[in-house]
């Protein structure tokens, strides 16, 4: 039974790899000899699909999204582990994270349509605009934050808070100088998953950033992040090819955003 169940997961494991090595091949394949230096021309054109505007959005909107996010779902996570007492209450916003990380981002992106985009029925009326579709992605990444950054810190030694308190430290001294560090190679990790979805998130941007092919000169501007980019190209049909392109450089980018998140943590935990 033992050998059966390991040739089963060596199995699966296989065909995972393999599938996702097939993948990435194809799109290489089909997106290497389609990447040229005009698609790393300044401004945009129907003629050179340049992705430069759409990559200044896309690293626009992890910061600012990380901006809103982190202090809310991180203190959330804190007040959740060490404060919160009532286990009916404690229960519930867990509850509720589970299934907020279970809707599509279709719905969330229906959501910040009509809260964040139109005026009609209480809603805000910002336009299709940056500070609409970070603020969207921002309520999207929010439980994967809270999630990981509790679990991180109840994964910590309670006799080490313990011998803080006895030694005479605060409650809050004891969470922010003994807790959070021992904590940070966690919360670091739901940070980076919740960075992975905000570059490859599409549907919920379309609806509330909107798809303007421009560097956004303010909040209020509409624009469009590389997963969007390359949605737009492949769907208008006349720059198949580009799109591609665009989907290796997308590949890039996320593997260094990963190999940089590691070496973060590294550092930090280290």
């Amino acid at each position: 039974m033992t050998t059966a169940y390991k040739i089963f997961v060596w199995l699966f494991t296989v065909l995972a790899y393999a599938f996702g090595g097939i993948i990435i091949l194809y799109i290489l394949f089909q997106g290497i000899p389609n990447i040229s230096p005009s698609l790393f021309e300044w401004n945009y054109t129907s003629t050179n699909v340049s992705i430069m505007p759409a990559l200044i959005s896309t690293l626009f909107t992890i910061i600012l999204t990380l901006l809103i996010t982190l202090p809310v779902g991180i203190f959330t996570a804190i007040y959740l582990s060490n404060y919160a007492e009532n286990k009916y209450f404690i229960k519930a916003v867990r509850f509720a994270t589970e299934i907020l990380s279970s809707i599509p981002s279709i719905v969330y992106g229906l959501f910040g349509y009509l809260f964040f985009v139109t005026n009609v029925n209480m809603g805000l009326g910002m336009g299709y605009s940056l500070i609409a579709g970070c603020l969207t992605v921002a309520i999207m990444i929010l439980p994967t934050i809270i999630r990981t950054t509790e679990e991180a810190i109840l994964t910590v030694n309670p006799l080490q808070a313990h011998a803080s308190l006895a030694l005479g430290a605060t409650k809050i001294q004891t969470i922010f100088k003994v807790v959070i560090p021992e904590a940070m190679d966690g919360i670091l990790g739901g940070i980076f998953l919740a960075t992975g979805r905000i570059v490859g998130e599409s549907a919920a941007l379309i609806y509330t950033m909107g798809t303007q092919p421009s560097i956004p000169k303010s909040l209020g501007n509409s624009a469009r992040t590389l997963a969007v980019h390359m949605y737009m190209l492949s769907s208008e049909g006349f720059h198949v090819a580009e799109a591609y392109a665009t989907a290796v450089l997308l590949l890039i980018f996320v593997i260094l955003i990963n190999w940089i998140s590691a070496k973060i943590t590294k550092t930090l935990v280290n």
